[in-house]
């Protein structure tokens, strides 16, 4: 039998967002993952570093699931609830976890790392990390691509223009890494299937990347939330494109 959409409402509503975790989706949603495995390549770069920064690391989970670490490892992030998460988790590991604003600059000195890495970084901030990287460190991350979920987001907010389309292009990581002196190394883009199963999903979802529909709230969006439940209820999975694309850089010698 099938739930009602004030069950899932209440349910997705109430969960905590804390972290970077999305296990709670498990069985509701599923995403396609990049063919380049970023935590494991990560994780073997991390191994050979002697100073790493993981910038905007959430609530440490990625971080956290590393093998081997440096002997010094710093990371950083903004939101109150995931500097705690994360101080729970690393500090165990040996891992510093900074209190920071996102914004420039890096609370770090110059040439202060071998390698700085990371997920899904709301905003990259290339000439703070050219500065913070020693000559020959390199930076490496996974971020989210042009239109990601556009297909969600514009059910919510309607067509959004071509200029929006195309934020978040790999082609402009490249002009700005390279003005702020740094070398690409590696720079590729996929585009992966997404599947909502219910309601409950996307409200989740909605909630945690706080970007993708901004202040969005269900008081707000329950109209247009009632009917895409009856919609996922009539024809099944609400599909989407998410976009990812990995880049490596180097500081040159």
């Amino acid at each position: 039998m099938s739930r009602s959409y004030e069950e899932l409402e209440a349910e997705a509503a109430s969960v905590s967002v804390e972290g970077w975790d999305f296990s709670w989706l498990d069985g509701r949603a599923t995403e396609q993952r990049p063919s380049w495995g970023y935590q494991q390549q990560m994780g073997a770069r991390m191994a050979r570093a002697s100073a790493a920064l993981d910038i905007q690391t959430g609530g440490g989970e990625v971080l956290a699931g590393v093998p081997t670490l440096p002997r010094l490892i710093v990371a950083t992030e903004s939101w109150p609830p995931n500097v705690a998460k994360a101080t729970r988790l690393l500090h165990p590991r040996g891992v510093v976890v900074v209190a920071d604003s996102d914004e420039p600059p890096l609370p770090f000195a110059d040439e202060a790392f071998d390698l700085v890495v990371s997920r899904h970084p709301v905003t990259t901030w290339w000439p703070e990390i050219s500065r913070v990287l020693q000559p020959g460190g390199t930076y490496f991350s996974q971020q989210v691509g042009p239109a990601s979920v556009f297909e969600l987001v514009e059910y919510f907010l309607g067509p959004l223009p071509a200029e929006v389309h195309r934020k978040r292009h790999p082609d402009d990581a490249r002009v700005e890494a390279e003005a702020a002196g740094l070398e690409i190394i590696d720079l590729r883009l996929e585009r992966l299937r997404t599947e909502f199963f219910d309601i409950g999903a996307v409200i989740y979802f909605l909630r945690k990347v706080i970007w993708m529909v901004p202040g969005f709230t269900v008081d707000q969006y329950r109209p247009r939330l009632r009917a895409l439940h009856e919609r996922l209820q009539r024809d099944g999975p609400f599909v989407a494109t998410t976009t990812r694309f990995l880049v490596e850089a180097r500081k040159p010698s």
